[in-house]
């Protein structure tokens, strides 16, 4: 499949997980890939490991500022444009809201919430000159429903939620080309969460609230995260579309 011929996409948290396979699944169907994450030597066993040539791998702090701007012109003198950006970066730490420490809920905001932002603001320009750019933010069922001990991480992927409606309604007034929607994954079995599962005592407490029974895989988001980024969704703009094994559905 060539459906991403010619594109280029912007990934971040690309070293593993759930960036790691939407990094595969964009190779795979043609794209250039950028692939951006803290981890330089993950980054670049991945890079070396995707189908195709021309790919990219960018070591960065997703919360520093002018590292994105950087970005941005490096971007700018190499390709003139960016036709996809998958802000996928994030992470938690569940506790109780008073045991959380305000140092820790502005490491989770910065990281899940502040990133967003900062690659939104700054690689705008860059899809706008796309002419069909697309935005997608990952958000989690924790920006659409609570869970006890999880505070700074709802506020965050609500925060993402939002705000990726705002940046859908500018660029529709702005008429600029530029697509933006939110994904909401449910539990995903990753590299970090892959333990938990393997212990059935666990599995069954962090299972309770799935309907389907089982965890996601990092592939089964990265479909959806394909599909939102694609023409295929291109009358898609402002929506979330929730991957949860029908958790939110109770």
């Amino acid at each position: 499949m060539t459906r991403f011929a010619g594109r280029i996409a912007l990934v971040t948290g690309a070293a593993s997980g759930i960036g790691l396979s939407t990094a595969q699944r964009f190779a795979a169907e043609g794209a250039t890939l950028l692939l951006v994450d803290r981890d330089r030597e993950k980054l670049k066993t991945v890079r070396n490991n995707l189908a195709g040539e021309a790919h990219d791998a960018i070591t960065l702090d997703v919360t520093d500022e002018q590292g994105w701007i950087a970005l941005a012109e490096r971007i700018k003198a190499r390709f003139g444009k960016l036709d996809i950006l998958v802000n996928n970066a994030g992470f938690g730490r569940f506790k109780p809201i008073t045991e959380t420490s305000l140092e820790e809920w502005r490491s989770i905001i910065s990281v899940n919430l502040d990133s967003v932002f900062l690659a939104t603001k700054h690689m705008m320009p860059l899809l706008a000159a796309s002419g069909h750019g697309a935005v997608v933010n990952m958000s989690s069922i924790r920006g659409i429903v609570a869970a006890s001990g999880t505070g700074p991480y709802c506020a965050a992927k609500g925060g993402v939620r939002m705000f990726t409606k705002v940046t859908a309604l500018e660029c529709a007034e702005a008429r600029n080309g530029v697509r933006a929607n939110s994904i909401h994954p449910g539990h995903i079995r990753t590299p970090l969460s892959a333990p938990a599962y393997a212990d059935p005592e666990i599995a069954k407490k962090l299972l309770a609230d799935v309907p389907i029974g089982r965890p996601g895989e990092p592939d089964e988001i990265a479909n959806a995260i394909l599909f939102l980024a694609s023409d295929e969704s291109r009358y898609m703009t402002g929506a979330e579309l929730v991957v949860d094994g029908g958790t939110t559905a109770q």
